[in-house]
């Protein structure tokens, strides 16, 4: 099994390089198809940065499901190589329309995260998903720190040369994934595509209808969004609270992205023995509202510094609640499941911005009550609580019956 959880590995390290790799040279790559200044084109790569994580949203729950019904390789395997295509267009795109079109797509071949959590479930016994989870958490952290780490030098060479090294990973991926990976999805849990359970609306009323499920998916979506206060607001407040310049900037999510790995990959396993998926649900929460008020108060950038790896350390909580809905869900319904998570993280990143970036500029402008650039954080916080609440409500009807 070592190979083709490698194999899943790389997958979700390439699903979080493709957004972090284009970073540093999307704005150049606007101006240079779209003309225009410097705003006009921060206002198109939101646009396409929207458009990217509505499709996630979208089509989670629809390759998850045809990952039930047809297997997870032919899904993983044709994502890939669709994305490799995707890739190579926005190398030669001289159209901004033309972007907007790859970029919707790149958002549905990205949603095959849905798949490749599916393909973890099934071949981990129920007392390993959650550390097995933590994996694929750790392939994120380590994505999130080399996309825009190769993006940054590949830019260098040209704005078009981080697209034909995405597209080259993608397909060599692909190419190694159809070799090595043996379908898991056999005659025993096989089940029949359903639309009705394809799209993340008809998969929600599925879940919810499940025992416990759709409590947990409450605390997962208002975790995801607390926890988006990171790469929704990092930039901003470091710059505007401690002057730091973009290389610290990108020292600091470094320093954030490799904590994680280590913490999903590692560490985890270690918590899981200790207390178990629910205790490490808790003492996730109680560490990560602890970090966002130390954040939030801090007026020391070396201090911020030292404390952005520490507050990667909450992030055992996505994996554990992972293992616990993956023991609820039947062997047939994990890739719904997966695509399922994926639609609410996807909701999540589109939703978090929005919140953190306002609240962000309404303490810092000028006219602002009382002054205060870590205030999302301190609203995270409470998000967080508000998260714990749901799930010691979640635990105590559960322990009553």
């Amino acid at each position: 099994m070592r190979l083709p959880i490698l194999f899943i590995l790389i997958t979700v390290v390439l699903d979080a390089m493709g957004i972090g790799l284009i970073v540093p040279v999307m704005p150049a790559l606007i101006q240079e198809i779209q003309g225009g200044t410097l705003a006009t084109a921060a206002l198109w790569g939101g646009v396409l940065s929207t458009i990217f994580a509505v499709m996630q949203f979208l089509f989670g729950p629809f390759l998850g499901a045809l990952s039930d019904s047809i297997g997870r390789k032919p899904v993983l395997v044709v994502s890939l190589v669709i994305m490799s295509i995707d890739y190579l267009v926005m190398a030669i795109a001289q159209s901004i329309w033309l972007l907007l079109i790859v970029r919707i797509i790149g958002g549905i071949t990205a949603a095959s995260g849905a798949t490749a959590g599916a393909y973890i479930a099934d071949i981990s016994k129920p007392e390993d998903k959650a550390a097995n989870f933590g994996l694929l958490g750790a392939g994120f952290g380590i994505g999130f720190v080399l996309g825009p780490l190769v993006g940054g030098l590949l830019g260098e060479l040209g704005t078009r040369a981080p697209f034909y090294a995405a597209a080259a990973l993608s397909a060599f991926n692909a190419i190694f994934g159809y070799i090595i990976l043996k379908e898991t999805v056999t005659k025993r849990i096989i089940r029949k595509f359903s639309w009705a359970r394809a799209n993340p609306f008809g998969a929600f009323l599925h879940m919810t209808r499940l025992p416990g499920i759709a409590w947990l998916l409450i605390v997962y979506f208002i975790y995801s969004v607390a926890f988006y206060v990171y790469p929704a607001i990092w930039a901003y407040f470091t710059q505007e609270r401690f002057g730091w310049t973009p290389q610290t900037i990108g020292i600091s999510l470094a320093l954030f992205g490799i904590t994680m790995a280590i913490v999903q990959g590692v560490l985890i396993r270690l918590i899981l023995r200790w207390v178990g998926e629910r205790m490490t649900v808790v003492y996730g929460h109680l560490f990560d509202m602890v970090a966002f008020f130390l954040i939030a108060l801090v007026s020391n950038g070396t201090v911020a510094l030292i404390l952005t790896p520490f507050a990667a350390l909450g992030a055992v909580i996505t994996p554990a609640l992972q293992g616990l809905m993956s023991k609820i869900i039947s062997d047939d319904a994990q890739g719904e499941l997966q695509g399922m998570l994926v639609s609410i993280h996807a909701l999540a990143m589109i939703t978090a911005p929005m919140i953190m970036t306002w609240i962000f500029a309404f303490f810092t402008q000028p006219m602002a009550p009382i002054y205060l650039p870590g205030a999302p954080f301190l609203f995270s916080l409470i998000l967080m609580a508000l998260s714990l609440f749901v799930f010691l409500r979640y635990q105590f009807i559960r322990s009553e019956r």
